[in-house]
């Protein structure tokens, strides 16, 4: 088959990189089409990935705006050339798939109500919506409710092995704690009217939280200079690897904590959106590996709580067992629809369940 797959965030490149692999070494044609954006280039060149370029991502929400027409454009040029079978990823691939006429999967996880979302759940040639089991809104008939989270894709043990020459990257001792605070920039469409940590709290987090642990940030701009001698000194390929063996996670973006989640490293999210979200209420009330705050006093006061828990690690990698346990490969589930479709499409919808071979 040939396959268009679409990746321009850095998360989405994590997503989607062991569904091409899998599909490459079942000897299908794979098209991956990416934007400049964050570290999204550096990613893709560490883990030897071929891509073919739609633009580059700008630090202002007006001019992506203005940009994303010549972007999308690029991309339906690269992927009508292509010619695919079908093509995978969100909302772009959406939309290119509904002027190619060509059927598309999307797989997301951001249930909120959004233009993209509202396109996604009406375009025709969308023909199956994979989300997260708990997700609160209803996108119809194309949608399928499935038992994981997108993270799974890269972090489920099939694919992943926590590395521990990461304490030499961080400079510190196997025996040594440490917190990475994770601050998102806020500069996407979907950010709109959302915050998390001003600047001053960051700067009592910091103050508050090198009590006991070192402190690490990781931050999707360039970091002020009070908190420069903070920086996260790692290659971005090797993020996870310093979140798997963090002592806990402070952030104010979601991505990160459900990463942290099924990890098994406690994550205290604050932002004025989380708690409403699917994957948080299901990851704090049935698994009780995160804890989620619209105000920052509480959130502190946890991230402090927490550190000062002896056997930390431990209770969280019990729980995380059982989070792997729950939850299927997503990348399998992927490569199996898109492999056996349309058949795949009509044993879904019969069946509401994923097939125990993928699981």
């Amino acid at each position: 088959m040939k396959i268009v797959v679409f990746a321009i965030t850095p998360a989405q490149v994590h997503t989607f990189r062991n569904i091409v692999r899998t599909l490459e070494n079942k000897e299908h044609q794979v098209k991956l089409i990416v934007r400049d954006h964050a570290d999204v280039l550096p990613l893709l060149n560490t883990y030897g990935i071929k891509y073919s370029l739609c633009g580059k991502a700008r630090k202002s929400r007006y001019t992506k705006y203005l940009e994303a027409v010549p972007q999308v454009l690029k991309a339906y040029r690269i992927a009508r050339r292509f010619d695919p079978d079908v093509l995978l990823g969100g909302s772009l691939a959406a939309f290119i798939g509904f002027f190619l006429r060509k059927p598309c999967f999307v797989l997301g996880d951001t249930d909120v109500k959004t233009i993209q979302n509202l396109f996604v759940t009406r375009n025709p040639f969308v023909k199956i919506i994979i989300t997260p089991a708990l997700f609160n809104l209803d996108l119809g008939k194309k949608h399928f409710r499935c038992n994981m989270y997108k993270e799974l894709a890269y972090l489920h043990p099939n694919y992943y092995k926590p590395d521990p020459s990461i304490y030499d990257l961080l400079g510190i001792g196997k025996d040594d704690k440490y917190v990475i605070l994770r601050f998102n920039a806020f500069d996407s469409a979907h950010d709109t009217g959302r915050h998390g940590f001003s600047f001053s709290e960051k700067l009592e987090l910091v103050e508050q939280l090198r009590k006991y642990a070192y402190i690490f940030i990781s931050y999707q701009s360039e970091l002020p200079k009070e908190l420069e001698p903070y920086k996260l000194p790692i290659p971005p390929h090797r993020i996870h690897d310093a979140l798997y063996y963090a002592q806990l996670l402070v952030c104010d973006t979601g991505t990160m904590a459900t990463e942290a989640a099924v990890l098994g490293t406690p994550a205290v999210n604050y932002s004025s959106f989380a708690a409403y979200l699917g994957n948080f209420i299901e990851l704090e009330r049935k698994y009780n590996l995160i804890y989620s705050f619209r105000q920052f006093e509480p959130a502190i006061k946890k991230a402090a709580e927490l550190l000062q828990q002896p056997d930390l690690k431990e209770q969280w990698a019990k729980k995380r067992q059982r989070v792997l346990a729950d939850k299927v490969d997503i990348t399998q589930l992927v490569v199996w629809a898109i492999e056996n479709y349309p058949q795949s499409l009509s044993k879904v919808k019969e069946d509401s369940s994923i097939p125990k071979t993928v699981k």
